[in-house]
């Protein structure tokens, strides 16, 4: 089968680079369509590092044991640095001819018709697309002529500024979760901080008792440093916990369970309430809507442990039919969902209601005052 030919090549090389937003996932798809679009035999994409070289090079018509073959990543030169710092298309009949050409590697492909088209966001240069040997059709022997032509590159040019959009909204996507991310272990770190805090001024008044009572009372002195020691051993515990459990919530590694089981363990020892956790027949989400079920739970045990001054916090994720169902449980202090405008901004109920929304979910809190809180979030799938 040849390749897609037309607005619908085009249209599924444009859905195809807009399906994800990792940039690792948007390179490659990049470089992916522009080789089957252009229907050339490699292409490649680099991205400038800033320093003088590429920070990525992602190829594609290459094997991989080819690529390890060829040794290191390209320098910024010659034809290659055509395209990042002049931000100039490049189309050649033969690029072993062109003054700037400096060779390949051994283990190089031979290469000779070339296309090159910077990605470009204003004046900034995110990368550029290199498209090399461009297949002749059935019957058309390639010495008879068959390179790259102008539509061909008025059509990379078309990618090219697409691809660019593609490749800033995943650069800020990553961005946004990174700030979130950030915002999360700042978030835990204090609650960690606090539970150490509290453990470390305990031992400083056990340790100024021993010392009053050295002299009259060595019993209970000696009673008081038994006390210091186990305080101390306990201070170690939490701080051996927070090197262990502040990291990324890794949802793309871990997955929502585990991300939640190992957050909810560092707010079990962080505050006086017991945080329980239990994951009952889930099965895997979409990406957004794991991330937005993770931070409603977020959301509802903050609001639990800083508000409710609860004895126990449930969270539970488990199926009902078709949907995952979040439950975030508390016996704290409750308050009367009649009269919650003003309290449900502070508790950050319109936002939970909107993550809701965003990924096709509903979002239900039940509550009285004295009567704890229960909070559901149910989203399609799983």
């Amino acid at each position: 089968m040849g390749p897609r030919t037309g607005l619908a090549a085009v249209s599924a090389a444009l859905l195809a680079m807009n399906r994800t937003l990792e940039v690792r996932d948007v390179l490659r798809t990049i470089v992916r369509c522009a080789r089957e679009l252009l229907d050339a035999r490699y292409a490649a994409l680099g991205v400038p590092d800033g320093n003088g070289g590429f920070a990525q090079f992602i190829v594609d018509g290459v094997s991989d044991r080819q690529w390890k073959a060829i040794g290191p990543l390209p320098r910024q030169h010659g034809i290659l640095a055509a395209m990042l710092s002049g931000a100039t298309p490049v189309r050649l009949a033969d690029v072993r001819l062109d003054p700037r050409f400096e060779g390949w590697p051994a283990a190089h492909p031979e290469m000779t018709d070339f296309l090159g088209m910077p990605v470009a966001d204003g004046q900034e240069v995110l990368g550029a697309l290199f498209l090399a040997n461009k297949r002749c059709p059935p019957g058309r022997p390639k010495p008879e002529g068959c390179g790259f032509t102008a539509e061909d590159e008025e059509l990379l040019h078309l990618l090219a500024e697409h691809a660019a959009i593609a490749l800033t909204n995943a650069r800020v996507y990553e961005r946004s979760r990174e700030l979130t991310i950030a915002d999360e272990r700042a978030r835990l770190a204090h609650e960690l901080h606090d539970a150490v805090a509290q453990k470390l001024f305990s031992l400083r008044l056990t340790a100024e008792a021993a010392a009053a009572l050295l002299d009259r009372d060595p019993e209970r002195a000696r009673a008081e440093l038994r006390q210091v020691t186990a305080l101390a051993a306990e201070a170690a515990d939490e701080l051996r916990a927070a090197v262990v459990e502040l990291r990324p919530a890794a949802l793309e590694e871990d997955g929502l369970a585990a991300t939640l089981r190992a957050q909810t363990r560092v707010l079990d020892r962080a505050h006086p309430a017991r945080v329980h956790f239990a994951c009952l027949d889930l099965r895997a989400l979409p990406a957004a809507q794991e991330e937005a079920v993770l931070r409603v739970a977020q959301e509802a045990l903050h609001n639990a442990l800083r508000h409710a001054a609860p004895e126990r916090v449930d969270v539970t994720l488990f199926r009902r039919g078709a949907a995952t169902v979040l439950r975030v449980a508390d016996d704290g202090r409750g308050f009367d969902p009649v009269a919650v405008t003003g309290v449900g901004r502070h508790l950050g109920l319109v936002s939970m209601r909107d993550r809701a929304a965003a990924v096709g979910g509903t979002l239900t809190v039940e509550s009285a005052p004295g009567k704890g809180t229960l909070i559901e979030m149910e989203v399609p799938g799983g």
